[in-house]
């Protein structure tokens, strides 16, 4: 039996000899008089840091076997571009303001579990201490971007010239929890949900109608409980996350739920080829609108915000796209000539399976459709350097300084190119009571493109009137 992530709290911090608080949380109160950075947590968590140092979360790559054109490199944002702001290495770090002075962000390592350095190969000392522990472990800490002293910038606790309010924050350990994870998670791409689509930070303390998962007067289950690894490894990928932290180990419904849950022959018949959220998932976005086309070919300003962004689309509640998979995809990568599918767009993610591939079932997707620069000549993928443009508006500039600071070339030229990427939809689980109906996939003018499926037609309304073979 899994427990919730506030028992296994508990459970933890009595199993290392920690008094363990409400929410899981364990006073590190006797453990150290005076928080001084990452070097505090080091004294007890070496082991720790060092397998941190090696996961996903810190190298932003890992291994990537269910990518099948990996080549068994180990993958992942650091050295992949897509389609939302392309790559974090063009805007590490560092403040951008527009022209009237405005502050628009701070650099993509906002993001990331460090202090502000690029993740190394080594985990030296100097590598250890830039481990941000407390960005996941510490209820209510907070983080803003100030200059290292050394003519670039760091991240540093807001409290780092307060020792008394700083100390009392970092002594108040937890595992991560909802509002730990989604700060980053649901904040990706630019704005709240606008990558993902169904990882809202309305999940942090939403009712059951929202997600019967998470509902905090539900099942009130914390990221962990589901994701749960081992030494700071992740279980789980989402369908276009190259990098894996636990080959081999999926997060599935049959981990809590039987493997026949319903009692009802034809719905348990269903769960053979078609995912459990494809039917419990019947919209995503039901808070907060999500980027359902980014066009980087077309700047917009926003004169509200003071900022420009690409030609974005946005919606609200919706109706998922279906296809195939079967845990494997197919990505665009980097340094690699794109590949144009039988439309015309690249394939930035394309999830693998068939209606004749045992191992493959029917999931949900968010379609997100783009227009990404390529190279003249190579035809590679280009980045942007997307935090200044976002000041400035000068796209020109952002594909020059992407190409110069992720490729190492000068004078770039390029063409753009329409996109296509498959992300997969778990989360935002609705109560059973709106869980789709056969009418809802089964009649003329349903959600299902059967077509696309590899069907003739709707293999019910063909096994009604006289076609036994489809399935």
């Amino acid at each position: 039996m899994k427990l919730p992530a506030t028992i296994l709290g508990a459970f933890l911090a009595l199993a290392v000899g920690l008094p363990a608080l409400a929410g899981g949380e364990a006073s590190h109160a006797k453990y150290f008089k005076h928080y001084e950075g990452t070097k505090t947590c080091l004294k007890c968590h070496m082991k720790q840091a060092k397998a941190f140092f090696y996961s996903d979360h810190y190298q932003w790559k890992a291994e990537a076997p269910d990518v099948v054109n990996s080549h068994g490199k180990k993958l992942g944002k650091i050295n992949m571009i897509n389609d939302f702001c392309t790559n974090p290495l063009p805007s590490w770090i560092g403040p951008e303001k527009n022209p009237q002075g405005k502050l628009i962000a701070n650099g993509c390592s906002k993001c990331h579990a460090g202090f502000g350095k690029l993740p190394g190969k080594e985990p030296t000392e100097k590598e250890l201490e830039n481990i941000d522990c407390l960005i996941c472990h510490a209820s209510g800490y907070r983080r803003d971007l100030y200059p290292d002293g050394k003519g670039g910038w760091t991240w540093k606790p807001i409290l780092w010239q307060n020792p008394e309010g700083l100390d009392s924050v970092a002594k108040r350990i937890t595992l991560p929890k909802r509002a730990m994870c989604l700060r980053c998670h649901a904040a990706s791409g630019g704005g709240q949900n606008w990558k993902r689509g169904d990882l809202e930070y309305a999940l942090a303390e939403c009712e059951e109608d929202f997600d019967v998962h998470m509902a905090k007067d539900g099942n009130d289950l914390a990221c962990i409980d589901c994701h749960q690894g081992e030494n700071h490894r992740i279980k789980g990928r989402g369908v276009d996350l190259a990098a894996n932290d636990m080959p081999g180990e999926r997060v599935l419904c049959t981990d809590c739920h039987e493997e026949q849950p319903h009692g009802i022959r034809i719905l348990d018949d269903h769960v053979k080829r078609v995912a459990c959220n494809t039917c419990h998932i019947p919209t995503f976005a039901n808070e907060d609108p999500t980027d359902m086309e980014r066009d980087w070919s077309k700047p917009v300003y926003h004169e509200d915000i003071g900022k420009w962004t690409a030609s974005l689309r946005m919606e609200s509640e919706v109706v998922p796209v279906y296809a195939w998979w079967n845990g494997k995809v197919r990505m665009q990568l980097a340094h690699e000539p794109v590949q144009l599918q039988a439309n015309g767009t690249i394939g930035m993610v394309v999830p693998l399976g068939s209606r004749d591939d045992p191992e493959a079932k029917i999931y949900p997707f968010k379609l997100h459709r783009g227009k990404m620069p390529v190279l003249d000549g190579k035809n590679w993928l280009l980045p942007i350097k997307v935090e200044e443009f976002f000041a400035r508006g000068n796209l020109e500039e952002a594909i020059r300084g992407g190409a110069r600071e992720f490729y190492g070339i000068r004078d770039a030229k390029w063409h753009f190119v329409p996109t296509e990427r498959y992300m997969g939809i778990f989360h935002e689980v609705a109560p059973k009571d709106y869980a789709l109906g056969c009418l809802d996939c089964h009649r003329e003018g349903g959600r299902i493109d059967w077509k696309a499926l590899g069907y003739d037609g709707d293999p019910l309304a063909r096994k009604l009137y006289g076609n036994e073979g489809d399935r």
